[in-house]
């Protein structure tokens, strides 16, 4: 009988468990989650959070202490290095089990156990503190009395650019006005001078066409 007994050997021996874990937890570390067995699973957790918490202390013990655990010198960069970067503020749960169904093949319960704070479909911003407001009067009559005054400065100074720009456009408009004319004046002598040279003309040719009519007569 197994009572009151938790700890789980998983079917293997002692080597062989240790071995599996190791591994197990050295995938965790480089592709951040895996998927396994539930038993699995807890296992490695109870394995593997130890060492990232040891991780937080980098000095030259604690990186041959985990060594000793994990057995491959990448993991031990990544854990030391980029992991417990990403969880140094965390104080503990660093993992989490997701449980995904059971296996076709012997119906084993499923899951996926990954690092908490490698998920961005999970984390959420912390809530902002709200500021305590008081019952006080006097500062919020001071507030009210600066912001009015403040408000009071703005209109004015709107209104001093409003007729400053009132002014300009005034200007502007009389400027073109004057071009205009200026434009204008020249085209219309230039028509008056060619309807007077018209006029000239056509009395010229009346006077020839009455001299010719004479001299047919004669």
């Amino acid at each position: 009988m197994r009572h009151g007994k938790k700890f789980n050997h998983l079917g293997r021996k002692a080597a062989h468990r240790k071995a599996m874990l190791s591994n197990m937890a050295c995938s965790l570390i480089e592709h951040k989650r895996i998927k396994t067995t539930v038993p699995k699973a807890k296992a490695l957790r109870k394995y593997v959070e130890p060492l990232i918490t040891k991780s937080k202390n980098d000095t030259t013990h604690s990186r041959r202490t985990v060594f000793s655990y994990l057995k491959q010198k990448e993991a031990v960069t990544e854990l030391f290095g980029d992991v417990a970067a990403k969880v140094a503020n965390r104080e503990g749960g660093y993992t989490r089990i997701i449980k995904t169904g059971n296996r076709l093949g012997d119906n084993a319960e499923m899951c996926i156990i990954e690092l908490v704070d490698y998920n961005d479909l999970y984390t959420t911003e912390k809530p902002k503190k709200k500021t305590k407001s008081t019952r006080r009067s006097g500062p919020k009559k001071a507030v009210s009395a600066v912001v009015d005054a403040s408000a009071q400065a703005v209109v004015a100074e709107s209104s001093v650019e409003e007729s400053k720009a009132e002014e300009v456009t005034s200007v502007v408009e009389g400027l073109v006005e004057e071009t205009k004319a200026d434009e204008v004046t020249p085209v219309a002598e230039a028509v008056k001078e060619d309807v007077k040279e018209d006029k000239l003309a056509s009395e010229e040719a009346k006077e020839e066409n009455a001299n010719e009519d004479e001299q047919k007569s004669e």
